[in-house]
């Protein structure tokens, strides 16, 4: 249960970090852009990828994007905690769990069980609930979009990896490794415009924060793929685990800490958003 533990603790610590990264006047382009190249040496030094071995039939038209989507979404992500907060942004991410199970039944013609359509039921109850607000001024409708488009983001992003996984050819640490160099060059062609092109300069501070952050979001994936690895008969207990964790931790922090203001149908919301995270869970476990 540590690695899971630890997996939680780095998710939640890049939530904090881009909560607190307009109070330091931090670039969060910028970065994004260090996290990828602190993110992309820890994958080659932990992994060691064998890059000399590779198969010719790699598979690009999931590597390129990915590539794209991570630093794109990964700015959303920071967008929609600064303006919608640390709860309901990490609740946002985990109900994505949702598209990969619609995206398993439409694309990839598995079944879904009634178990499983029930607790999608309930996520998508939970998501009205917890993203609701009472204020209807038209900024703060627009700012609802942000966490709606993290949450297909991170559901896309899933799909994509779990593609992946099933490539034979490629160890998915290796996989790993050239998506995030990927992701680097992506961002680094749009750190690269902003710096030439609309004069933004280079910002020490948000370099080294970006490294930070970097070490924590790689932490998070590392940490998750030794809990599967350690309870490799248990996924599922990872799953929720990963998941349930996630939101209450988050939750506790954006409410005490960041003061967030939730809204007792938000409260009922997060209450469900666990209640489908535990259902879809157990419906793993049991076709019913």
């Amino acid at each position: 249960m540590i690695y899971i533990i630890l997996s939680i603790c780095c998710s939640v610590t890049v939530a904090v970090l881009l909560k607190t990264a307009r109070r330091f006047g931090i670039n969060i382009q910028q970065s994004i852009n260090w996290n990828y190249l602190s993110a992309l040496l820890l994958c080659f030094f932990s992994f060691s990828p064998n890059l000399a071995e590779l198969s010719n039939s790699l598979p690009w038209k999931f590597y390129i994007p990915l590539s794209i989507l991570l630093p794109t979404v990964f700015v959303l992500l920071a967008i929609s905690i600064r303006y919608i907060g640390i709860v309901k942004t990490d609740i946002a991410q985990r109900l994505s769990l949702f598209i990969p199970i619609l995206a398993s039944y439409f694309i990839f013609n598995e079944s879904i069980s009634q178990l499983k359509l029930i607790g999608l039921s309930i996520g998508f109850l939970a998501i009205f609930l917890t993203l609701n607000k009472k204020n209807d001024a038209t900024d703060e409708k627009r700012r609802w979009i942000f966490p709606l488009i993290v949450l297909l983001g991170f559901g896309i992003i899933d799909v994509l990896f779990k593609q992946i996984a099933l490539n034979k050819d490629v160890p998915f640490t290796t996989s790993l490794f050239i998506i995030f160099c990927g992701a680097f060059t992506i961002s680094s062609l749009i750190s690269l415009y902003s710096v030439l092109i609309k004069k933004t300069a280079l910002e020490l501070k948000s370099f080294f924060f970006g490294i930070l952050l970097g070490i924590f979001n790689f932490g998070n994936i590392l940490f998750y793929l030794k809990a599967h690895k350690a309870l490799a008969n248990n996924p599922s207990t990872v799953f929720a685990a990963m998941n349930f964790g996630v939101i209450i931790i988050g939750s506790i922090i954006g409410i005490v800490v960041f003061k967030e203001k939730i809204s007792k149908i938000n409260y009922i919301g997060i209450a469900l958003a666990l209640t489908a995270v535990i259902i879809i869970t157990a419906s793993q476990l049991y076709a019913i």
